[in-house]
């Protein structure tokens, strides 16, 4: 059993298992946000952790001073995107039998004053938060380790939790891109959605059928794609940053052999059987035409089969702004089983420029 759930742990295996859940849970959501689901994820989940904490490398993972909080967190994230998504599913069942969701009763709406209300429940929460550290420093030690040295390096030498996703993409980009461009297009992204989005529906009150796409897009960059590089970087990356399974030993000497390739040398020395050309723009055409072809080529697609509706509600900025975001958010998959299957380093190889993809 060990060995199966460290195969099916490898990253292009679990990654894809994991949108293949995705689309399935998004289908059927009324069955993955119901309580019966969600008593079977809890009791399947603690029995999955029981057993494996009878492991000592498993135990010796999740029981790492660092990774408790990171677990603890990741936990919270989950239980509470199925309760929105549970409460979300409940009010779509009230509105069409034609009654106002949950949010809207009588009972719901009622207004209290901030103050005490509010202020008091703020106070209870910081009391209590400060309880939980307190005993949480007495009980787990801070691994602070000695003074930073500059010739000296731990090995796995990892990000704080909430970096280990870009860190996560630096095996599939480039440092610029996966440092700065691609959080700085996720960030202005995140800021356009309130500009994009201008769905009326859904405001004051949980719901997932009336705001269908829009959900399902974010969960997807913030579960799949964020969440399970977190996860990835956390407890399956051990020393060199090298993959390993939940059940399988962190050994300092393992080597994997990877030959990483562009793509300017799957096109010029493999299929044409060529040296690469010395004029730099000619050396990268494929990736170049690659790249634009995909950027630009299936917008007029997406459009002609998917999106005439929402152009048509949305308008042409915004229509156009929202597909350009989504596509370089889908870059990232895409990026990262090129990466898998054909260990493709560089879509677009241009170190005189800095310029990598």
């Amino acid at each position: 059993m060990k060995a199966v759930f460290n195969f099916l742990s490898q990253p292009q295996i679990s990654f894809t298992m994991t949108i293949i859940l995705f689309i399935v849970a998004i289908q059927k959501m009324e069955f993955f946000a119901s309580k019966k689901f969600g008593w079977i994820l809890l009791f399947g989940t603690l029995a999955f952790f029981g057993w494996g904490m009878t492991d000592s490398v498993f135990f010796g993972t999740m029981s790492w001073p660092d990774n408790i909080p990171i677990g603890i967190l990741i936990a919270i994230v989950l239980w509470s995107t199925w309760f929105s998504l549970h409460k979300g599913v409940e009010n779509d069942k009230r509105i069409a039998a034609g009654e106002p969701p949950l949010e809207g009763t009588p009972e719901n709406r009622e207004k209290v004053w901030a103050w005490p209300n509010l202020v008091y429940t703020e106070l209870f929460a910081i009391i209590a938060c400060t309880i939980f550290l307190v005993a949480w420093a007495i009980i787990f030690k801070a691994p602070l380790e000695e003074p930073a040295n500059p010739t000296w390096a731990p090995n796995p030498a990892k990000a704080p939790w909430y970096f280990l996703g870009l860190q996560e993409m630096l095996v599939y980009f480039d440092p610029w891109m996966a440092g700065v461009v691609l959080p700085v297009l996720i960030i202005v992204g995140l800021v356009a959605i309130p500009y994009l989005d201008i769905n009326p529906k859904g405001n004051g009150y949980y719901t997932f059928r009336e705001r269908k796409f829009a959900i399902s897009s974010f969960l997807f960059g913030w579960l799949v794609l964020w969440i399970f590089l977190i996860i990835v970087g956390t407890f399956l990356r051990g020393p060199n940053w090298t993959f390993y399974g939940p059940f399988e030993f962190w050994d300092h000497h393992k080597v994997v052999a990877e030959n990483n390739i562009n793509l300017s040398e799957i096109f010029w020395i493999k299929l044409f059987n060529t040296g690469l050309p010395k004029n730099i723009f000619l050396r990268e055409i494929a990736g170049i035409l690659l790249s634009v072809g995909y950027l630009f080529g299936s917008i007029p697609l997406i459009t002609k089969f998917w999106g005439k509706r929402y152009l048509e509600g949305m308008g042409k900025v915004r229509y156009y702004l929202m597909i350009i975001l989504m596509l370089t958010m889908f870059s990232l998959p895409i990026k990262m089983y090129l990466r898998w299957l054909i260990n493709l380093k560089y879509i677009i190889f241009m170190p005189e420029f800095e310029l990598n993809i």
